[in-house]
Formats: structure tokens, C-alpha cells, sequence
């Protein structure tokens, strides 16, 4: 009587109201991923996890300081959700391509899973045909040609070993690996990556990402939750064209920056204009999400020097409200002219404070207390 009642206590918790299972694409997923996903689902019905690019390693004139953050240096506490990037480890190079140590944001990695926040890693690699090549460099045909070139392919292969063994080497204080959103191939409904929209077909992008989250299981990436991220999207047709199958993506999001006029004339039309579109875009999303048993996110947002000082709450606000999104992510501050969270000082400052202090917005220490790697029953 005891195990049915238990196995019954456990399937309530497995089972979402649309009677889908609620666990990762990977089957051999680690206890801590499985249990990360359902508490995504849970949390994002409560309110949205704030994110920033790097934020534990650098900031408007400071790099690498135990303790800081931009964001935390406002707030008082880091955001709950962190994102990193693996470009350059395929090089096999010692740091990424914004210079960020791997040794180091292992590190960091660790201390955002210990604080109870989440990581997410995106990847802008190299060409695996012309690894001089970056993500950038247009290249028409190149996973057309992957497939066919045995050396390049064989070369990819061993990208993905670099990469799976990174993602393993991130564990916890008891020897667990630490669960990540991977964003692969992202923004590919635009054209400046070599995997992008008008380099390949869609049948050769889902080739790829099935390839790759095939690979990755295969070599015991046992702790990644997958992210499909494209750019902006006109239509659910638009935003599914190139979407692999749900077997294999756990997280559906995109992509979009808000690039205001100079013109200040056309500013508020503008921005109305975008909230407008970015809503739209989030709707379709949440459609989507609901009818694939997925989590939906903003994976990639923000505007470059926070020139509008009412922004977090007068543009980004109305975008994400109550819009069943896991979190929304800013960019990172790399400079004096490209930088994505305030500082301070900054003009937006104020009214970042006004956002923090919304109380459907998380940041670390309210996630903390939702225990994300916990089994969901824990936090009914």
C-alpha cells in the first residue's frame, strides 16, 4: 500500500494538468536536471527569473571581483539566472570569446548553482569546415557540406566531446552535475550566424541540432535541458519552420533587441511599436509552449546603453507581465558603449530599483527559496 500511494504521490508531480509527462527530452536526464525543469514550469506560473550575460565575472570597470555584480551592486542581490557562452572552447583556447577564462567561469558556474540561481550557456562556434571562420563570417552551405566532408564532420565530432566535457566538469558540492539551459544554433531566423536562415535550408538546420543534442547525450552530457532560441518571428509557421520535433527541445524562447530611432521625434511611436511586436511575439510563444508541454523564455534581450531611463518598467515590463515566461535575460556590460544592465550611476538606475521590486520579478534570492533542483514535491 505504501509504494502505490507513493509511486501515486509521485506521478501527480510528474504529470502536468494536460496529462503530458513533465521531464526532459534526455531520459538518462540527472535527478537535479529532471527536477530543474518541473520547478521552470511550477516558478514561471508565479512570476518571471531576471537574467544578465556574465554577470558574476565583470561589469562597468571592474573585472573578476569575488562579490560583484552590476545588478547586485543596485539590487543588493545577483540575478537569479546567469548566462555564459562557449565560444572559442572548440579552439580549444583557455578563455572564451569575451575573454572569460573557462577555468573561471566553471567557477562561477558553481557559485550560481550554490546560491540556488540557474546557468544558461549559448555557443558561437567557430566553422567547423573553416574553423578560421567565425560564427560571423557568412558561409553559405556549410551544413550541407558538413555532412558531406568526413574531416570536417569528424573535426565537429571532437568539438562536441570538448563541449560535453565542459558541461561535465560543472558539479556540484557532492559530486552532482549542475543542470544548464543550452541554447545551440540560436537566432537562426536571421542571417548573420553561418548557421542562419539564408545559409541553410530547414531540413539541414534540423539535421544539425538533431545531430548535436544526439551527440551531446551519447557523451553523458547528462545535465543539459535543451533551448531552441530563434530571432524574431512573424508567425507561429514562422517561429516552427525550422523547430527540430519535441524530442528533442526542452525549452522554447527567442531572441530580440529593442534599437530605438535617433530620432526622438519617433521614439514613442517607436517603442510602442516594439512592445507591440515583442508582445505579440511573447503570445505566439506562450501558445506554443502550452500546446507542447514546453517552458517559454525571452533568452536574449536588452538595449544597448540603456539610453530610456523608464525602460525596465515602461517597455520591457508590459513585454514580460504575466506572460507564463521562465525569465527573461539581459545582454552583457562589456563596455562604455555596449552594456545591457545598469550600474551606478546609470540613468536607468531608479527605475531598475522600481522592476527589482516587483513582486512577480525574481532575482537570487526569492529563486533560492523556490529550491529549483529539489524534487517538486518539496515546494508544493
Amino acid at each position: 500500500m505504501i509504494r502505490i500511494l507513493l509511486a501515486s504521490f509521485f506521478l501527480a508531480f510528474t504529470f502536468s494538468s494536460s496529462g503530458q509527462t513533465l521531464t526532459p527530452i534526455n531520459k538518462k536526464a540527472t535527478p537535479e536536471t529532471r527536477n530543474l525543469y518541473a520547478n521552470l514550469k511550477r516558478l514561471s506560473q508565479k512570476g518571471i527569473m531576471f537574467g544578465h550575460q556574465d554577470a558574476l565575472a565583470y561589469g562597468m570597470g571592474w573585472k573578476y571581483e569575488p562579490g560583484r555584480s552590476d545588478v547586485k551592486e543596485i539590487v543588493g542581490e545577483y540575478p537569479a539566472v546567469v548566462g555564459w557562452d562557449l565560444g572559442h572552447l572548440e579552439l580549444k583556447h583557455t578563455v572564451n570569446l569575451d575573454s572569460v577564462p573557462f577555468d573561471k567561469m566553471r567557477q562561477f558556474a558553481q557559485e550560481v548553482y550554490a546560491n540556488g540561481g540557474l546557468n544558461t550557456i549559448s555557443w558561437h562556434l567557430n566553422n567547423p569546415l573553416d574553423p578560421t571562420k567565425t560564427s560571423w563570417d557568412p558561409m553559405d552551405s556549410t551544413i550541407q557540406h558538413l555532412f558531406k566532408d568526413k574531416k570536417a564532420l569528424k573535426r565537429y565530432k571532437s568539438w562536441l566531446e570538448d563541449l560535453a566535457g565542459f558541461m561535465r566538469s560543472l558539479k556540484g558540492p557532492n559530486g552532482e552535475l549542475i543542470p544548464v539551459i543550452f541554447r545551440p544554433l540560436h537566432e537562426h531566423t536571421g542571417s548573420w550566424f553561418w548557421w542562419g536562415r539564408k545559409h541553410c535550408s530547414p531540413e539541414e538546420y534540423k539535421q544539425m541540432w538533431r545531430f548535436t543534442v544526439d551527440y551531446l547525450r551519447k557523451k553523458k552530457a547528462n545535465n543539459l535541458l535543451f533551448a531552441y532560441s530563434t530571432d524574431r518571428f512573424t508567425s507561429r509557421e514562422d517561429y516552427l519552420e525550422r523547430y527540430p520535433g519535441d524530442d528533442y527541445v526542452d525549452i522554447v524562447g527567442f531572441d530580440i533587441y529593442h534599437r530605438p530611432p535617433a530620432d526622438t521625434a519617433q521614439l514613442a511611436q517607436a517603442n510602442q511599436t516594439f512592445i507591440k511586436e515583442t508582445r505579440q511575439m511573447v503570445e505566439t510563444l506562450r501558445q506554443i509552449g502550452q500546446e507542447k508541454n514546453k517552458v517559454w523564455t525571452l533568452s536574449e534581450t536588452g538595449l544597448e546603453t540603456l539610453p530610456i531611463a523608464d525602460w525596465w518598467t515602461n517597455v520591457l515590463t508590459p513585454i514580460v507581465k504575466d506572460a507564463g515566461l521562465s525569465y527573461v535575460m539581459v545582454w552583457r556590460n562589456g563596455r562604455p558603449d555596449h552594456y545591457y544592465a545598469p550600474y551606478p550611476g546609470q540613468k536607468s538606475e531608479a527605475d531598475f530599483k522600481t522592476f527589482y521590486n516587483n513582486p512577480n520579478v525574481f532575482f537570487i534570492k526569492k529563486v533560492a527559496q523556490e529550491k529549483l533542483y529539489a524534487p517538486p514535491a518539496q515546494n508544493k
